[in-house]
């Protein structure tokens, strides 16, 4: 079987090598041309783990090939994934640009039957757009080539995609023809053998349940900031709120821990695009208006805590920031919340020094050098006045507070990820504050 991926992004490009790996001819096309020479030296554009060896093995062995020429890469295909970007438009909604520009060139290149599925996250409506575009260009070229559309969402958590993709809980699949259903089956044959299911529904069905499972779980986290900080105000303790509420299975223990709000590729744009796509629908998702001003507002919350134990005056005060990404196991930045941290320092006239294991090029990239980028996480802390937890990657787990101590002009942890022990920190001779539990600064 040969199936095409248009895109080498986040997306695109787990998806393609996880299909090869299970020994279907895929190929793989970007209009990036450096990302595709890149590519076969082996240089991904992300950083995911188990990602590059699922590359290099799949590539090497000739199953997984790349390149920048669409026409000559769908001929043979039975299926062609669209995985391209749809990137936040001013006004919230997703922008398609990139799907029908891909809906166009396959209809204008495609010689014999295909099944056509959007795997970039779309809004409902889209397949039909995309239906409409090969269509018109096959008009164009005068030619009558059958051919199917379908939606494929993707539920790929960052940090842990490779094994989502090759060992998922679930597969949603909206189509509207039984060659469709069938293609459909064969291709994931090998993901299904652990018994979870793939669930067929129609085309809309499929393209709503993708922007429905990010926006609920986005709700979740919102909501348990909302609660942290009244916890704050009540001398209620969000940790042990969590416990409770986590224990009872309507409710789960996953996506209840508070933080410093969320970020990163899927749930701000796709919270922004279901809101849109509501209002366009003459619909007010009143909950997820809430869900994002929570969002906003909690990403300030730790810089008011830090700025209000300097007394509001943050002016050379030096900022030991620990974590870039908007969460561990990703160079993600997008919609980071150490971002707006960054930025709210620098603008107070503090001098930020940070530590990630991955993402400082990233951060180079979006921001450049407007920080100081250490090597390692005590680097980072040497002459701090503070130190701010922003991600919770494993090597912040367990720090040798003694070392810090030792570097650390001033003994004071601001904890955004609530991963210390209050108890502990302060027997040993810090200051500790985190999230949704009472102290001075609340």
């Amino acid at each position: 079987m040969k199936v095409t991926i248009v895109g080498t992004g986040y997306v695109g490009l787990v998806t393609g090598a996880c299909f090869a790996e299970v020994g279907i001819n895929v190929n793989c096309v970007d209009i990036d041309k450096l990302k595709i020479d890149n590519l076969k030296k082996g240089i991904l554009p992300i950083y995911e783990p188990g990602l590059e060896d699922i590359v290099e093995r799949n590539y090497s062995k000739e199953r997984l090939f790349f390149s920048t020429n669409l026409g000559e890469s769908i001929q043979g295909s039975e299926v062609i994934f669209i995985a391209v970007g749809t990137p936040p438009d001013e006004d919230g909604s997703a922008d398609l640009k990139y799907v029908l520009d891909v809906a166009r060139e396959v209809g204008e290149n495609m010689s014999s039957y295909l099944l056509v599925v959007t795997k970039s996250t779309v809004p409902v409506g889209t397949a039909e757009k995309v239906r409409k575009a090969v269509q018109e260009a096959l008009n164009k070229r005068g030619v009558n080539i059958e051919f199917d559309v379908a939606s494929n969402p993707e539920f790929l958590k960052e940090g842990a995609a490779v094994d989502d993709f090759l060992r998922p809980d679930r597969i949603v699949v909206g189509i509207d023809s039984n060659r469709a259903e069938d293609l459909m089956k064969r291709l994931y044959k090998p993901f299904v053998l652990n018994g979870h299911p793939i669930i067929f529904m129609d085309i809309p069905s499929a393209e709503m349940t993708k922007y429905a499972a990010n926006a609920m779980l986005a709700t979740k986290i919102s909501f348990m900031n909302d609660v942290a900080n009244l916890c704050e105000l009540m001398g209620a303790n969000v940790n042990m709120v969590r416990k409770g509420i986590g224990s009872d299975p309507r409710i789960g223990n996953k996506f209840i821990y508070p933080g410093i709000g969320y970020g990163g590729s899927c749930f701000p744009k796709d919270v922004k695009a279901l809101i849109k796509t509501a209002k366009e629908n003459g619909y007010n998702l009143r909950v997820l208006n809430s869900v994002e001003e929570v969002n906003d507002d909690q990403k300030k919350v730790m810089f008011d805590k830090v700025k209000k134990y300097f007394n509001n005056n943050l002016k050379g005060k030096v900022i030991a920031l620990w974590g870039l990404s908007f969460k561990p196991n990703t160079d993600d930045m997008r919609e980071a919340p150490a971002l707006v941290l960054i930025e709210n320092f620098l603008k107070e006239g503090a001098i930020v020094k940070a530590y990630d294991p991955v993402s400082m090029h990233e951060s180079k990239r979006k921001i450049g050098d407007v920080i100081t980028y250490c090597n390692d996480m005590y680097e980072a802390t040497n002459g701090a006045d503070c130190l701010l937890l922003a991600t919770e990657w494993s090597e912040f787990r367990l720090p040798k507070f003694d070392d810090l101590k030792k570097m650390m002009n001033n003994h004071v942890v601001f904890d955004g990820r609530n991963i210390y022990d209050k108890q502990e920190l302060e027997g040993l001779g810090f200051e500790y504050f985190c999230l949704g539990v009472r102290d001075r600064l609340s």
